[in-house]
């Protein structure tokens, strides 16, 4: 449905027929880690996250996953495997059949 409170004519999944039905009645203002996300949009009551109504909860636990503005690092582990035992790990695989 259509939000008829903070962004008027945007599709919100929080709006129903009795009006907003998130918690507090209405989106809530972004926080400063929020800033330079694509979602945030400015609104009635100021800037707000389209995809979130509650932006300090998202940012409560860590990053935000909505963010797009933050990059994770994803950390590999460069544990050497030994060439041998991994030819002999494969081909003992192939003799179960």
């Amino acid at each position: 449905m259509q939000c008829q409170t903070v962004l008027p004519g945007a599709e919100c999944t929080f709006q129903g027929k009795q009006g907003c039905v998130f918690t507090s009645g209405s989106c809530q203002n972004i926080v400063e880690n929020c800033e330079g996300c694509d979602r945030v949009v400015d609104s009635t009551i100021g800037k707000v996250c389209s995809a979130y109504p509650a932006p300090e909860k998202k940012w409560a636990a860590g990053i935000c996953n909505f963010a797009s503005h933050v990059k994770v690092e994803i950390k590999t582990d460069d544990a050497k495997i030994n060439p041998l035992k991994a030819s002999k790990k494969a081909a003992g695989s192939k003799k179960k059949k």
